[in-house]
């Protein structure tokens, strides 16, 4: 990168930064498109430190809740549920206290066009395979889309919409009942 150029990435990185550490809670609706193909929608919930909810609407049976801890996704038709450490997932980059991207994340790619600023990153520690996309809106300074991409390459993309900051979700949004016993939780 020329100079300029790396200094209005620098700047974009931090603009996004400024923009996760001003978010306490915010609350909407998404749209999710899987690496199949597959279209789900839902309405979302975050507040952080590191709880977030996902909770798609019908048929889709899965709901994902990140409590501080445990990153966990119920099948509520199988009665089954997958954990895994928030610490060992992306989401720990966006959900954590103080986000600080230029020093938890390597910084493989910006790109800015029509108001939109496209950062791809991955965790420097490698804990988690692929790399995650986060599409922002300069000019009304909020997120718009993230891309997850694991290890084989396969894409998820979640859009964001009717987007409200500042409302205090209910404690209880962010625990999760898990499977009865003799039903499959795996770690």
């Amino acid at each position: 990168l020329v100079p300029d150029e790396k200094r209005d990435s620098a700047n974009a990185i931090q603009q996004i930064t400024g923009y996760f550490n001003g978010m306490r809670t915010l609350q909407g609706e998404f749209l999710q498109v899987g690496p199949k193909g597959h279209i789900s929608t839902g309405v979302f919930h975050i507040s952080k430190p590191g709880r977030m909810r996902f909770q798609y609407a019908p048929p889709n049976p899965f709901v994902v809740v990140a409590d501080g801890t445990w990153v966990t996704i119920k099948n509520n038709d199988k009665d089954t549920a997958d954990q895994y450490p928030l610490s060992a997932t992306p989401l720990r980059l966006v959900l954590a206290e103080k986000v600080d991207l230029l020093s938890e994340a390597k910084i493989l790619e910006v790109e800015q066009a029509d108001g939109l600023t496209t950062v791809t990153l991955e965790d420097k520690d490698k804990l988690v395979p692929g790399h995650l996309v986060i599409v922002f809106d300069e000019q009304r300074n909020e997120l718009q889309q993230w891309v997850i991409v694991d290890g084989q390459g396969r894409r998820t993309t979640i859009s964001l919409t009717d987007m409200i900051a500042g409302v205090n979700p209910e404690p209880s949004l962010f625990q999760v009942e898990l499977p009865k016993r003799g039903q499959p939780i795996h770690r």
